[in-house]
């Protein structure tokens, strides 16, 4: 069974945290269709939807990948970047208890979840202006004692390590080169984005099959013809707050 949280959309999604993007007008309830969609492929790949209520006071909490890091044998629950977002992690906690244990980082460290990119048993820590090294040193002090192999990785140009890199398929992953150093894949089949599409490296697999987003097309076609299935969905609202596919749930197997 595959177990996905996710939390509903702020209706002051508008006042959300920008890095990377100009601020524009987000249209809140437009944000929630797409969101429900979202929602609805999940469960069409095989997901059951553990869903938490929105909060008004929480414009970024639709982000949930960035509160917390699921792994086999635990859940690390993050302190955030920003600290409008700290009070997120809370019923992040509340939900992963009933399947994880749970570690935590502690302050002053900061870690967005969207900078751990986990690949079998290595993992993968983007430093970035909501990853801080003390962040990293932690993720690392709970992970390598059971048997994970963490890389430090400098993120430049975009919000997250997850906004340049994902794993698509066994061994494969997704990438925009200029904002992340290919070499600590070695080894790994590396799909380009198309240059055209430099925000086009974030997607979502969930078993054989990859959630990703619907204004890249020419990306998906690079996909397609690996013989990739990928399953299309609409998030334009959301990537105006700096959304990605892989930000609006946490994946956890049970």
């Amino acid at each position: 069974m595959t177990i996905a949280i996710v939390r509903g959309v702020s209706p002051s999604l508008a006042a959300c945290e920008l890095t990377h993007l100009a601020r524009q007008p987000i249209d809140a309830a437009r944000a929630a269709l797409e969101h429900e969609d979202y929602q609805r492929c999940l469960a069409t790949l095989g997901a059951e939807l553990v869903r938490l209520p929105a909060d008004p006071e929480l414009p970024d909490s639709v982000f949930v990948e960035d509160a917390a890091v699921v792994l086999d044998e635990l859940a690390i629950i993050t302190r955030p970047g920003a600290a409008s977002r700290r009070a997120e992690t809370a019923a992040i906690a509340d939900a992963l208890r009933l399947y994880r244990d749970l570690a935590f980082i502690e302050e002053p460290a900061t870690v967005d979840g969207g900078d751990v990119l986990v690949v079998g048993r290595r993992v993968y820590v983007g430093l970035s202006s909501r990853t801080s090294a003390a962040g990293v040193a932690q993720v690392r002090q709970v992970l390598e004692p059971l048997g994970y192999r963490v890389t430090i990785m400098a993120v430049d140009g975009c919000l997250h390590l997850k906004s340049a890199v994902t794993q698509v398929a066994p061994d494969t992953v997704l990438i925009n080169r200029t904002w992340v150093d290919s070499d600590a894949f070695r080894g790994m089949r590396l799909v380009e984005v198309d240059p055209t599409e430099p925000h086009a490296a974030n997607a979502l697999r969930i078993r054989d099959s990859v959630v990703y987003p619907a204004a890249f097309e020419h990306t998906q076609d690079r996909l397609c013809r690996l013989g990739i299935r990928v399953v299309p969905v609409d998030i334009s609202e959301l990537s105006k707050a700096e959304g990605g596919v892989t930000c609006c749930s946490l994946i956890v197997p049970v």
